[in-house]
């Protein structure tokens, strides 16, 4: 199925929602970034980077003991949780790390949930020599203090954000309004597949590498596709890095597994594009969760990396086309899967992923043995120790 996509528009979302202020700066990114993706130095200077410094390529592991656990197809996962810095937010974050000293930008500002982008743009920021700053909601700085923690190792200025929800939400607002004020010398390193036109198509093409390491591969390894890709959903950068490559090989599905939180019934979770409806959020048009008029509804997810009530617009026009379908993971069954695959395959991975395993379990039982299921591991879960460790009642 071709893609529509013109200007940043996936069918009816994404856009550019923002104030005028901002117009010029998104104009001169805009074209920034053709310039670099033309210029095979830019090129070879980030597949560099990421291979010897990133830790690219990451393996397609094949989890034998939780695919015979199952009982159906064949589980493999793609280790993003073995990149540099421990998730996949690195493949983007050095791009567009890059891309701010290609522009001559002398300081960089992110935003983060579970800590994960925001440490990856703290090492990027060190690497390269450029001064970061890194918006986090409060609630977010308590429950991840390890990359808190990281990032102010790394040199990096770590801002609490107290407004709101005190989530990704709020600081993704403060990001915004520090680049408004600051916009002629600040580069806004976006962590997701958000935001106004250009970052979903920056952010996804970075994170694409993902796909491309996963095709080549399974056809290395299997000698042939895939049945099922499989990747948790919160803004979506890992999941549409995912997708990207594939969504013209019609033969392999696509499944997102957002946050499920408490159950949908319940209202506390952050499944928005199983649960939400089209609105405008962060300069761009896409599903959210809102209430009755329109106003953005608190989320609620164990894992801080998905707990956002919006979610990138090329995944809502993947739902509304069809391509690609969304399943809600709740914190139990996220729970669930981070114990199974700890203790089949000796490996912890981040909340967020687990929700993707969950689900990568959950359709391999329904399926032939002969099919191939691919779960992206985004991240590790050395930074989910202390909630995991709470949810059993032990205090570290």
């Amino acid at each position: 199925m071709a893609e529509v996509a013109s200007r940043g528009k996936f069918g009816p979302y994404g856009g550019q929602f923002v104030p005028e202020t901002l117009m010029p700066a998104l104009l001169e990114l805009e074209a920034a970034y053709e310039d670099a993706r033309a210029d095979p130095r830019f090129e070879a200077e980030l597949d560099d980077y990421n291979r010897h410094y990133g830790g690219r390529p990451t393996p397609l592991y094949f989890a034998r003991r939780l695919t015979e656990a199952c009982g159906g197809a064949r589980i493999y996962l793609k280790r993003e949780d073995l990149c540099h810095g421990g998730a996949h937010k690195f493949n983007n974050v050095m791009g567009q790390a890059l891309l701010a000293r290609r522009m001559g930008k002398p300081r960089m500002i992110a935003e983060t949930g579970a800590g994960q982008h925001g440490v990856a743009a703290a090492m990027a920021g060190a690497v390269l020599g450029i001064p970061t700053e890194v918006y986090m909601g409060s609630v977010d700085v308590k429950r991840q203090a390890l990359n808190v923690f990281r990032m102010r190792l790394l040199g990096t200025q770590v801002h609490a954000v107290d407004g709101g929800s005190q989530t990704l939400k709020d600081a993704i607002n403060e990001a915004l309004r520090d680049w408004v004020t600051n916009v002629t010398m600040t580069y806004y390193c976006i962590g997701s597949v958000v935001g106004p036109h250009p970052y979903p198509t920056i952010v996804r093409d970075f994170q694409s590498v993902i796909g491309r390491e996963i095709k080549d591969q399974a056809r290395e390894q299997m000698g042939r596709l895939p049945d099922l890709l499989v990747a948790c959903v919160g803004g979506g950068s890992n999941s549409m890095g995912t997708f990207a490559p594939f969504l013209e090989d019609t033969a392999v599905e696509l499944l997102g597994a957002e946050a499920g939180g408490e159950g949908i019934e319940t209202g506390r979770h952050a499944a928005t594009l199983v649960a939400g409806r089209p609105g405008v959020l962060h300069g761009a048009r896409s599903y959210l969760l809102q209430d009755e008029d329109g106003q953005i509804a608190d989320t609620f997810s164990v894992s801080a990396g998905l707990d956002y009530p919006g979610v990138g617009p090329q995944l809502a026009y993947l739902k509304d086309t069809k391509r690609a379908s969304f399943t809600a993971v709740t914190d139990a069954q996220a729970l669930e899967a981070f114990h199974t695959l700890a203790t089949l395959e000796g490996i912890l991975p981040a909340l967020e992923s687990a929700h993707a395993v969950f689900a990568a379990m959950q359709r391999a039982r329904e399926m032939d043995r002969d099919q191939v299921v691919v779960a992206t591991l985004s991240g590790r879960g050395d930074k989910d120790v202390q909630t995991v460790a709470r949810s059993m009642g032990v205090e570290l």
